[in-house]
């Protein structure tokens, strides 16, 4: 696999929020959203096995671990990973931009699918994959990472149509307005969770954290 780094930190994003986990973060992404935190995920990365990424886990002995990116789904080892971590009674969660087929996931044990759906000011709301949402049961998620009142608006229209089991999560992007986006949920009373990147209220805008 093409990793750019692995490393041991807290959850700053979705369900799992707060709980430790070790984080493995691949190279390359299809996709260029206006707003990416992780640009330096782009690049080729270095080459490592499945069997060396099992041993680091090992070493920081976390229950959870977090496969993202980049794009995790680009890596075609990606399945044979996440497998080999549900042998070992991990729980792993998969970021993905939403963008790719989710379906090589679905049913592995302990699996946590969060899978973006794209407003309007990342630029990629054109990629979103709707197919991938009908995929995902209750243990997953759905999270709209949301810029401005234009996005907030795109989001709740997908909200409102969604009749699936998985988790809603509206996550504001860094540097705006969080109280702005918590408002507007309040208002409309939309039931989803509203969510900070904990690890930047912790530590910043810090790569490996």
């Amino acid at each position: 696999m093409r990793i750019i780094e692995v490393f041991h930190s807290i959850q700053g994003e979705g369900p799992l929020t707060g709980l430790r986990t070790t984080f493995i973060r691949t190279a390359r992404c299809n996709l260029r959203c206006a707003w990416c935190d992780t640009e330096y995920s782009f690049g080729p990365g270095h080459e490592r096995s499945i069997a060396s990424l099992l041993r680091e886990v090992a070493r920081h002995r976390t229950q959870y671990v977090c496969l993202t990116g980049g794009e995790p789904l680009l890596q075609r080892e990606s399945p044979a990973l996440v497998r080999r971590l549900a042998e070992r009674g991990l729980t792993t969660v998969i970021e993905t931009g939403g963008s790719l087929d989710v379906s090589p996931y679905v049913g592995i044990p302990g699996v946590v699918l969060s899978v973006d759906v794209k407003c309007p000011s990342s630029r990629m709301e054109h990629r979103n994959r709707w197919s991938n949402l009908d995929l995902l049961g209750p243990r997953d998620v759905v999270k709209f990472v949301i810029g401005d009142r234009k996005d907030y608006l795109y989001a709740r229209r997908v909200i409102r149509r969604y009749r699936g089991p998985a988790s809603l999560v509206v996550q504001p992007v860094w540097g705006t307005d969080a109280g702005r986006l918590a408002d507007w949920v309040l208002a409309d009373r939309l039931d989803v969770r509203v969510l900070l990147q904990e690890h930047k209220v912790l530590w910043g805008d810090v790569r490996g954290r």
